[in-house]
């Protein structure tokens, strides 16, 4: 009997865009997965700042971004927990959720891969689940070697196996922020449920139409 896959998406989604949406299909169909879960932060341990959307904005957001795919859902955990939030307690309370019997992925961005050096119990992590870096198209596979001496040879095999290719899509959260705050239109790049959310509860400086 085959293992149940579940594969979590976290982030700020600060937020939610098309891009997201987009690379978690892509993962979770070369990962055969049965879901995908995308998990809100309150906040990165890794940056200063705050999200710009509150909590309950962002899961809304991502809600209306994800509707339309049953395999998709959302969950508010991290968001309910106080602030540090590490990757490796929300693994182990989905595994514990889920059961053995489950596979648990973890998504991370290429863009990210120098910051896991420095990630709360990363051996750890890479031990109890299948760390998912998404190599972008087009682009040279992640290089894990610099990371042997520090975790061994074997959790970087890992990492090589579980990588994931995902579409080149141009669309940061930033670069939305930024085109609402001034007015320019941004819904190429987010689904038009998010944009009106965003739109009637004036998030990001934007203005109803």
């Amino acid at each position: 009997m085959s293992r149940k896959r579940i594969v979590l998406f976290g982030g700020t989604f600060d937020p939610i865009h098309l891009g997201h949406t987009a690379v978690a299909a892509s993962a979770s169909e070369q990962i055969d997965a049965d879901q995908v879960v995308f998990v809100p932060a309150k906040r990165s341990p890794l940056k200063t700042f705050f999200p710009e959307a509150g909590d309950e904005d962002r899961l809304a957001m991502v809600k209306l971004a994800i509707a339309g795919n049953k395999n998709f859902e959302a969950s508010d955990y991290e968001l309910k927990k106080q602030w540090p939030s590490y990757t490796l307690e929300t693994v182990r309370f989905f595994q514990g959720r889920l059961g053995e019997t489950a596979a648990i992925y973890w998504l991370v961005g290429a863009d990210g891969l120098d910051d896991l050096a420095h990630w709360y119990g990363i051996q750890e992590l890479i031990d109890e689940c299948n760390l998912s870096v998404m190599q972008r198209a087009g682009f040279e596979p992640p290089d894990f070697s610099r990371f042997e001496k520090l975790w061994g040879k074997q959790r970087v095999e890992k990492l090589r196996k579980n990588v994931v290719e995902t579409p080149l899509i141009d669309i940061s959260s930033t670069e939305i922020r930024r085109r609402l705050s001034s007015g320019r239109d941004a819904s190429e790049m987010v689904c038009p449920e998010v944009l009106r959310y965003i739109r009637e509860h004036g998030l990001y400086g934007s203005r109803k139409d």
